[in-house]
């Protein structure tokens, strides 16, 4: 309990940290000299305060659909980016966008659940059909079936000349969160509690149909309910953001080396270490080239492509 009552105070000083980088001249003292009306306070407001929040949302959030990706398909590189979950998403929301262009954000996310949810259910059922002699072909597959998806989204994008709005969906940028423009995110909070809740339905499940049948519970309905958080979790982050690559994958397993794989133990650690990593990945790419700005995707795509290939080459030969 004390560990992470510190990792809560380290969140809350980068968050605080967060509030206070920018072009616009926001400070203590400004603050406390300004009156509500003036920019400050405004810009504090309206911009930093939703941002913030929209980090430590989706980053959480994101975290969390990681692992439950890796318990129900029992690998441990699979997150939303590998098995074709937020490729399906971003056709969701491209497919709205073509048929109601004037669509507000909710119904976006609810068709990018659905094709999200789609994607991935059809990623489980190539899973069970072919034979898989190392864990590292899971990824690849889901990899292989996201291409192919994307490539359908970007053929239609191409034709319909939405390639510039496709991509607004494909790269992870905080940059234009404002409030009324990131609330959806807090369904992702909702859907982590649930997690938590379920959190030992999902460890059991996560050890195979036949022992999580033979102690009780209903397999297809755990799965069911993982994949639908996934699913929710996913529309939700890339309607609101975009896209935040190896978050989902890096993060579990980090958590896993330190407090093992029990979901319940894990989930809150998982929450606090997905927070932080967005926090410090976008403080970063704010002020490394300051006043200007690097999106938090490509920022998050250095960073954990280097140590997604660590954890590779810390495998031993005979886990592969």
């Amino acid at each position: 309990m004390p560990k992470l009552i510190f990792g809560v105070l380290a969140i809350l000083v980068l968050a605080v940290i967060s509030l206070f980088i920018g072009v616009s001249d926001v400070t203590p003292m400004s603050l406390f000299s300004s009156s509500p009306e003036d920019r400050p306070m405004q810009v504090l407001l309206i911009s930093r305060i939703p941002r913030t929040l929209a980090l430590i949302l989706s980053g959480s959030a994101l975290a969390v659909a990681g692992l439950l990706m890796q318990m129900l398909a029992r690998n441990r590189f699979v997150e939303p980016g590998t098995a074709g979950t937020v490729e399906s998403a971003i056709f969701g929301i491209l497919l709205i966008t073509i048929l109601w262009p004037a669509s507000p954000l909710l119904a976006k996310m609810l068709a990018a659940t659905v094709t999200a949810l789609i994607g991935t259910a059809l990623f489980m059922q190539i899973l069970r059909r072919i034979p898989l002699r190392s864990t590292l072909m899971v990824p690849l597959v889901g990899i292989m079936l996201g291409g192919v998806i994307a490539s359908v989204t970007d053929f239609f994008a191409y034709r319909l000349d939405l390639l510039q709005t496709l991509g607004t969906w494909q790269l992870g940028d905080f940059s234009a969160v404002l409030r009324g423009r990131y609330e959806l995110l807090w369904i992702g909070a909702l859907l982590v509690g649930i997690a938590w809740y379920a959190a030992d339905r999902f460890t059991v499940a996560g050890l195979g149909q036949d022992f999580t049948t033979n102690l009780g519970l209903n397999y297809r309905r755990v799965l069911t309910l993982g994949l639908s958080i996934v699913a929710m979790v996913t529309a939700t982050v890339v309607v609101s953001v975009g896209t935040i690559p190896f978050l989902g994958l890096i993060v579990p397993n980090l958590v896993a080396m330190a407090v093992g794989d029990n979901a319940r133990r894990a989930i809150p650690w998982i929450v606090l270490l997905g927070a932080g990593f967005v926090l410090i990945c976008d403080i970063i790419g704010r002020v490394i080239r300051f006043p200007y700005e690097i999106p938090i995707g490509t920022v998050f795509g250095v960073i954990g492509s280097a140590l997604f290939l660590y954890l590779l080459l810390r495998r031993r030969p005979a886990d592969a």
